[in-house]
């Protein structure tokens, strides 16, 4: 058998006893009230604020050991804070003071015939586990709604906002000792390296469930190699289908809201199917306001017929997360068909369909298998915020526990409390 030397074996302690100290965290926020709860978040969103000048040169540093690395665009985009986004972060964390408190709800409960009272009510799960990359705000947005939620939160942010991260879970242990809740609730393994995420993955018992967010890669890892409980969150090959009867103004705006806006996440638009009676009208004005932004098109033979400009589009293209000023475009027969290409290339994270005939919007709706299904709407609304959750864990795609946008409730497991006055089972 291999050695195990003093590191390993110090290293394999420091991050047991991170572990314990999350657990023993973990049993105090259950027990705190919302006030409590709520000062604490209002002490992190004012340290987020004004911690401007320890975060911002942190994340300078983390961007340009990306720039150095070959970190893509899109994941600098994401990487990126400033004190504009610092503020709209410290706004989420105001926006989950404002929510309900989802421990302690009582999501059924009946008196049953021999006076015995039973109710299934809300509990944290206690130990939440977090492994993403290049994604400082999951940082915030996890630890706040991780502690509204009653739970304690151990992250593992990545090698490329390691610097960043330091910094911000610095700040909100400050804050949280501050309102008299144990630093412990939020901590950070990102010292551990790789092998701490290895071990976060395998620390079943310790911890309760594990949020993997990033790439289709990463979340693959985490979902076959973990033995903790994991809550999957998707890639996003998102649509949207142009209808034959689609409002052109409508097509353009959303097409391009869905693309451009932010590419770089995974509610961005990655492939657009146009309905071969619409294709004419709609694909010229469509995709020279997407081209005018930068964008490249990779379509299909069709599509390059009446919009010269576009590269030939592959196999690989229909299968692709861009995040990216990239554009898969495919015209199809009807809805039909354009249901059938999203049922074999989908990701099954958001699909819009742009539409005036309400049978094909009910369609849509009905038939589509994804978490999040729209009508006439972009896709960029697919998130946490935007649901007036104040932030997100993360958007889940798959269908056990929780499904699309994660806020409070999807944080939370629940028990049966059962009271009774010396009911005996005959």
């Amino acid at each position: 058998m291999p050695e195990v030397t003093v590191l390993e074996t110090a290293t394999a302690s420091g991050f047991d006893e991170k572990l314990a100290a999350a657990r023993t965290a973990s049993l105090v926020l259950a027990t705190a009230n919302t006030d409590q709860k709520n000062r604490a978040l209002e002490a992190i969103a004012v340290a987020i604020e004004s911690g401007a000048a320890e975060v911002v040169p942190a994340n300078d540093l983390d961007l340009a050991n990306g720039r150095e690395n070959g970190l893509s665009v899109a994941l600098q985009d994401r990487l990126r804070l400033d004190a504009a986004r610092l503020a709209s972060l410290a706004s989420a964390v105001r926006e989950i003071i404002a929510l309900v408190d989802p421990v302690g709800e009582s999501v059924r409960g009946r008196s049953l015939p021999n006076g015995v009272r039973i109710d299934q009510v809300r509990v944290p799960f206690g130990v939440v586990g977090a492994i993403y990359e290049a994604r400082p705000n999951v940082t915030v947005d996890i630890a706040a709604l991780a502690i509204k939620s009653g739970n304690a939160v151990v992250l593992r942010g990545g090698s490329a906002a390691e610097n960043t991260n330091r910094v911000l879970v610095g700040l909100i242990q400050g804050a949280l000792e501050s309102a008299g809740l144990p630093a412990a609730s939020v901590q950070t393994i990102d010292e551990f390296g790789r092998d701490g995420a290895k071990r976060l993955m395998q620390a079943r018992g310790a911890v309760d469930v594990l949020i993997p967010r990033g790439s289709a890669q990463l979340i693959e890892t985490v979902v076959t190699e973990s033995k903790v409980p994991v809550i999957e969150t998707g890639a996003g090959v998102v649509h949207v289908f142009l209808d034959a009867s689609a409002n052109e103004q409508w097509a353009v705006d959303i097409v391009h809201n869905a693309k451009v806006q932010r590419p770089s996440v995974c509610n961005a638009l990655e492939t657009l199917l146009v309905h071969e009676d619409a294709a004419e009208r709609l694909l010229g004005p469509v995709l020279r306001r997407l081209t005018e932004s930068g964008v490249v098109i990779h379509a299909d033979e069709a599509t390059r017929a009446l919009f010269p400009d576009a590269v030939a589009a592959t196999e690989e293209d229909w299968q692709t997360e861009y995040m990216s000023l990239d554009l898969a475009v495919r015209i199809v027969r009807d809805v039909d068909e354009a249901m059938e290409h999203i049922r074999r290339y989908s990701t099954h994270h958001t699909e819009s369909i742009i539409t005036n005939d309400l049978g094909n919007a009910e369609r849509f709706l009905n038939e589509v298998d994804s978490a999040v299904v729209m009508v006439n709407a972009s896709t960029r609304f697919t998130d946490g915020g935007e649901f007036g959750f104040g932030a997100e864990v993360g958007i889940s795609t798959q269908k056990l526990h929780a499904r699309g946008p994660m806020g409070l409730p999807e944080l939370t497991s629940t028990k049966w409390l059962v009271r009774g006055s010396g009911q005996f089972r005959s």
